[in-house]
């Protein structure tokens, strides 16, 4: 018989309803020996919530994480709420007792991000881990896999990207992410950075230098009221970062990249092999092995729905955001159940404290106009 993990949601928009799908069709997976449930979701607002009335078994549904935090049924959280929001709702959660599954950046700010770290280490028995799905794309993990066995022989070059391409509409309105006060200084980057970090920082490539161009392209958008407001945050970060022996580090998150529509993609470069994968193309993973004096050529190898763990979806069919996003959740719950199935876990808090620190020093490397050592 399966464990059952009562999963509460907090933050019912977008992200809440991704993981509530993802729940209710489990069963896609092969069996881990843990089952969620999700048994209460809290949104402040009420029309958010109507549409979960929609789940079987339906959820307790409240405007209030309070009353969340004390349901009983609850054993993890799922939360997913403006980055103002983080640092207070994460303490209170880690305080009530609950295991949490967070949303990046893990705090507005580094401050932040050290509060939230700082009762983290005063309990080890909850689990805590950071969202970033990607990587747990078939081709994700097909780069994770190399990484691990060393295949690049030594290290040139790695290039890591998050982009989207919507805010080139001057004519969208404005949402939290676009200012200041609810996202935080750092912009896009505490937005989409984790996602381009998720594999760096895994392979231990922390960088020791960070140079900066940041871009904020839209000064001001529409409100949404008939006149503007002021979008104060930066719309596309270039980040040019050395890790310890020299080796670039090149991290790019943009909300302006024209034609793209929510790309992940990496590429590794080494002496002994490269390897790039992007999900504009998310079936194909490409690769180069080098021997000294033979050709250097790329291949292109087609990827199945083949990913971290089992599913009912045969290998030669092809997996989606939500598919990854399920395996992420999967990654959580295996951790928690304590048997891990694979050995590729979701963000830590230690991760998530460093791409702070990267962040930081990218908005102090754009106010110098200089590298800064970390």
């Amino acid at each position: 018989m399966a464990e059952e993990v009562g999963l509460g949601v907090i933050g019912g928009g977008l992200m809440g309803r991704e993981i509530t799908s993802a729940v209710a069709r489990w069963i896609h997976l092969h069996d881990l020996g843990v089952t969620p449930r999700v048994v209460h979701v809290c949104d402040v607002d009420p029309e958010v919530l109507r549409w979960y009335e929609r789940a079987a078994p339906q959820p307790t549904l409240s405007t209030d994480y309070h009353s969340l935090l004390a349901d009983p049924a609850v054993d993890a959280v799922y939360c997913a709420v403006p980055h103002h929001l983080h640092e207070q709702i994460y303490l209170d959660v880690l305080r009530a007792g609950k295991h949490l599954l967070a949303e990046k950046p893990f705090g507005i700010d580094l401050a932040a991000a050290n509060t939230i770290m700082a009762e983290v280490d005063a309990r080890p028995q909850q689990l805590v881990r950071v969202s970033s799905e990607f990587p747990f794309s078939p081709g994700g993990q097909a780069v994770w896999k190399w990484i691990a066995d060393r295949a690049y022989g030594e290290l040139l070059e790695v290039r890591a990207s998050f982009l989207h391409s919507s805010d080139l509409d001057p004519e969208k309105p404005i949402n939290w992410k676009r200012q200041s006060q609810f996202n935080g200084l750092y912009g896009c980057m505490g937005d989409l950075g984790m996602h381009a970090l998720h594999i760096p920082l895994r392979a231990g490539w922390m960088p020791t230098t960070v140079f900066a161009l940041l871009s904020n392209v839209f000064a001001e958008r529409p409100d949404g009221r008939g006149g503007v407001a002021a979008c104060d945050t930066w719309d596309n970060a270039v980040l040019a970062c050395s890790l310890t022996d020299g080796t670039p580090l090149i991290v790019e998150t943009k909300r302006i990249a024209p034609g793209e529509t929510n790309t992940w993609r990496i590429e590794i470069d080494g002496t002994e092999g490269s390897i790039a994968y992007s999900t504009k193309y998310p079936k194909t993973l490409r690769r180069l092995d080098y021997k000294a004096g033979a050709p250097q050529a790329w291949s292109s190898l087609d990827l199945g729905s083949v990913g971290a763990y089992p599913s009912i979806t045969g290998a030669i069919f092809e997996t989606g955001f939500s598919d990854w996003l399920q395996q992420m959740l999967a990654a959580f719950l295996d951790e928690l159940h304590g048997e891990l199935h694979q050995p590729f876990t979701c963000v830590t808090p230690a991760e998530a404290l460093a791409a702070h620190r990267i962040y930081t020093a990218a908005l102090e490397s754009r106010a110098t106009r200089s590298a800064v050592t970390l």
